[in-house]
């Protein structure tokens, strides 16, 4: 069976048949039951490994939460506002979030939290510094790559986090997309 499931990549059901099978023996489940867990087990081990898998793509520095941040630090952070990202309603309504504050205040944690957030919801989202994807874009520029890279690296996420925008001296280019209008 556990073979079987190998071939079949059922690595849920694999993982979770004999427990499942005792229980059903013990609770003289019916078949159609146990099959039915079965099958709940293997959605919610690809449902795991779609969020792991989310998470790590998403390149974050690390890994922050809501629940993490330190509102006594930040006497300032308004608490109400900033839990409320938790519900996620600004990446449906397409809204941009910018946290503005001086240094150590905890902007890159407030940033990244409804980051990861999103991608244990199932939301496809990206890490970037402003300075990584500056340089990142002035390549594509140069390399005649830059609608390809924005498609891949920008466009193909539902949700971007772009930190440590600090970005005075950048290139010309980054300046112009991180401002909305495009490639100079």
């Amino acid at each position: 069976m556990i073979e079987l499931c190998g071939d079949l990549r059922l690595g849920g059901i694999a993982a979770q048949y004999s427990a499942l099978a005792q229980k059903a023996a013990e609770r003289h489940t019916s078949f159609i039951d146990f099959i039915e867990e079965l099958l709940i087990a293997e959605r919610e081990s690809r449902r795991a490994r779609t969020r792991e898998l989310f998470a790590r793509v998403a390149g974050f520095p690390a890994i922050k939460t809501l629940d993490q941040y330190d509102f006594n630090f930040a006497s300032g952070a308004p608490r109400k506002q900033i839990l409320e990202l938790a519900r996620l309603a600004f990446i449906e309504r397409a809204e941009s979030l910018v946290f503005l504050g001086p240094s150590g205040v905890g902007k890159t944690h407030l940033a990244i939290a409804p980051g990861y957030l999103a991608t244990q919801q199932g939301y496809q989202t990206r890490f970037f510094s402003a300075a990584g994807l500056m340089l990142m874009l002035e390549a594509a520029q140069r390399q005649g790559r830059y609608r390809e890279v924005m498609h891949r690296a920008i466009n193909a996420y539902k949700l971007l986090v772009i930190g440590e925008i600090g970005y005075a001296d950048a290139p010309r280019t980054g300046q112009s997309v991180l401002s909305g209008s495009g490639p100079p």
